[in-house]
């Protein structure tokens, strides 16, 4: 009966927002974002930009974290009401803690995980990584990616001494500076190292291929007492999305300003991104992977990988792409 209900608020909700029209005189509601400062949250920075959150009826205000994590910490601790430039990799961990939070859609897609050595630590080969010094933040999606990637080259974490890096301060210049010998870290941080290494860096994707799934998430609480609001983000972003297809050039301007980033790198990283929103069966495919990772390297004391469609709410998607949502039930 209560999934009735909310299905039945959805449509409803989606028939008073008008797809996208101007309110007008109706009432804007306020939205707290909890925002990772990554290129994979351009439809977001962009339907900001571009006035569609206000056209919906939505008055955002975006709080700035410094990792997809951060993100979803502030929103779980009240900072926020969604989270986005979280990968599903956090989503994953808390999880296993059974915390009442689900994703409403991906927003991007995207290949910015990197490992980056330094040549004068003899680290001209991935093999050469072996009983080096190796930074990341753990529990991330990067933390998942070095780990993957050392598996795919025949070795482990054990291998490795890992380093906790806790900042993005932390990440370039721990490296930078010689106290590490390796770091595995998101861009654009990657690329700040790799300029300031210059040629002592040997610089390697880490994804090897699978990409990294950014996410809006929110509380089951928030979702269940708001689903019109739910709708109208997403009908927000699914407006960005298609402005990104219409007008590329002045996208990658918008978010270019808004991170602060300079132009070659824009031009080296934006394809690497594929912004659209969606909630492909992939994803959890993707969900359960990393959860069987967690559990055989010991980041969780739960043996069971989770049924990770009580972690995906569909509904507010459905109203406004439908096409795009693949999980099978």
């Amino acid at each position: 009966m209560k999934g009735i209900l909310i299905k039945t608020l959805v449509f409803l909700a989606v028939l008073s927002s008008g797809f996208g029209c101007s309110p007008s005189s109706e009432r804007m509601d306020s939205i707290v974002i909890a925002q990772a400062q990554f290129e994979s949250v351009a439809l977001p920075c962009i339907a900001e930009d571009q006035q569609f959150f206000s056209r919906n009826g939505l008055k955002v205000t975006s709080r700035k974290y410094d990792s997809g994590v951060g993100a979803l910490d502030g929103m779980v601790n009240g900072e926020a009401d969604i989270a986005v430039g979280t990968a599903e990799f956090p989503l994953v961990g808390r999880s296993f803690r059974k915390e009442r939070i689900r994703t409403i859609g991906s927003i991007a897609k995207s290949e910015l995980i990197y490992l980056v050595g330094r040549r004068d630590r003899g680290i001209e080969k991935v093999s050469d990584l072996k009983g080096k010094r190796v930074g990341t933040m753990l529990r991330t999606i990067a933390h998942f990616y070095l780990g993957r990637f050392m598996e795919l080259h025949a070795m482990n974490m054990q291998d490795i001494t890992l380093v906790d890096l806790g900042t993005p301060a932390e990440w370039v210049d721990a490296i930078v500076n010689g106290d590490i010998d390796a770091v595995a870290v998101a861009q654009p941080y990657a690329n700040s190292v790799k300029d300031r290494l210059g040629a002592n860096a040997a610089f390697w994707s880490a994804q090897s291929s699978q990409p990294l799934y950014t996410q809006a998430i929110s509380t089951d609480e928030w979702i269940t007492k708001h689903p019109d609001l739910a709708v109208r983000f997403l009908e927000s972003l699914a407006q960005a999305e298609e402005y990104v297809m219409l007008n590329p050039a002045e996208a990658k301007a918008i978010i270019q300003k808004r991170l602060n980033l300079d132009a070659a790198y824009m031009e080296t990283v934006w394809s690497q991104n594929q912004y659209s929103l969606s909630l492909d069966q992939s994803l959890i495919v993707a969900m359960e992977d990393e959860a069987r990772w967690m559990i055989s390297n010991g980041l969780t004391t739960e043996k069971q990988v989770p049924d990770f469609l009580n972690y995906i709410y569909e509904d507010g998607l459905r109203a406004i792409k439908p096409e795009t949502v693949t999980i099978v039930r």
